[in-house]
């Protein structure tokens, strides 16, 4: 199989599963499931974990790194909203973006003992996540917008997944 070919395959799988894991999650922001009211807090978390455990055994940064977000997500969900509900509220988007950034920091780490690249440039948005999350929680006006976000995150999956899958099809459609 050539390298093109490889890279066209990678781009379509690739942007299915980022489209896939988006239309769960928000399908999971609005089913309800009675018997276990927590299942699907452990969705996010869950496919991090995955991710992050395919990145280490395989050593392939390209795993880590959604692992690392989604790690991170599923962090700053569980402790805003799970049955480990550590925020009164008001400190939600805080605690969420502190979280996320603790995901991007998860990056550098992994990157650094696991692979032959360390990925120095995921403290740079860990840094400003960071940054946004302890202004919120001291106190600052982005509470708000922080929590739209956390709500329509799977949006921005799906659309980076359906770019991807535009991308591997343009790709496949000039070749031939």
């Amino acid at each position: 199989m050539t390298k093109q070919v490889e890279k066209k395959r990678e781009g379509l799988v690739g942007g299915l599963i980022l489209v896939v894991i988006g239309l769960i999650a928000l399908a999971g922001q609005f089913v309800e499931l009675d018997s276990f009211p927590n299942l699907g807090l452990l969705i996010v978390p869950g496919i991090g974990a995955l991710f992050l455990l395919w990145g280490i055994v395989t050593r392939e940064d390209g795993l880590i790194i959604p692992g690392g977000i989604m790690s991170g997500i599923g962090l700053g969900i569980v402790l805003i909203s799970g049955p480990f509900e550590i925020a009164n509220g008001e400190n939600d988007g805080g605690i969420f973006m502190l979280s996320f950034a603790l995901g991007w920091v998860l990056i550098t780490v992994l990157t650094a003992v696991f692979t032959d690249e360390t990925h120095w440039w995921a403290l740079i948005p860990a840094a400003v996540m960071g940054l946004i999350g302890g202004t919120v929680l001291v106190g600052g006006v982005f509470e708000t917008v922080l929590r739209l976000l956390g709500d329509f995150w799977p949006l921005a999956l799906i659309v980076v997944g359906g770019w991807i899958l535009i991308q591997a099809v343009r790709g496949k459609a000039n070749d031939g």
